[in-house]
C-alpha cells in the first residue's frame, strides 16, 4: 500500500466543505483540519502509484475551495507498533 500526504490550502470560508468533499474521493483514507500554514491534511492510501497521479492531479483540482496542495508521497512507515514488534523479535 503506498501512502502519500497531501497538505492543503484551502478558501478558509470553504474549508469545511473542502474536507467534505475531500474525505468522499475514493483513495482517501483520513482528512484533517489543521493549524498552521496549511488548512487540511489528507491522507491518500492505494495500491499504486498511477492511482496518486489520477487522484492529486485530476480529483482534488475539482474539489471547491481548494487553492494549494503540497504532496508527500511516503517511502517507509515507521510506528510505535512496528517498533514494539522489532524489539520482541530481537531487532537491534
Amino acid at each position: 500500500m503506498i501512502t502519500t500526504i497531501v497538505l492543503i490550502q484551502a478558501e478558509p470560508r470553504l474549508i469545511p466543505k473542502c474536507a467534505v468533499a475531500l474525505a468522499g474521493i475514493e483513495g482517501v483514507t483520513d482528512v484533517y483540519s489543521v493549524s498552521g500554514e496549511w488548512d487540511l491534511i489528507a491522507l491518500v492510501k492505494v495500491k499504486a502509484y498511477e492511482e496518486i497521479a489520477q487522484i492529486v492531479t485530476e480529483r482534488f483540482p475539482t474539489v471547491p475551495g481548494l487553492v494549494k496542495t503540497t504532496t508527500l508521497t511516503a517511502f517507509r512507515a515507521y510506528s510505535k507498533a512496528d517498533l514494539e514488534q522489532a524489539w520482541d523479535m530481537g531487532v537491534d
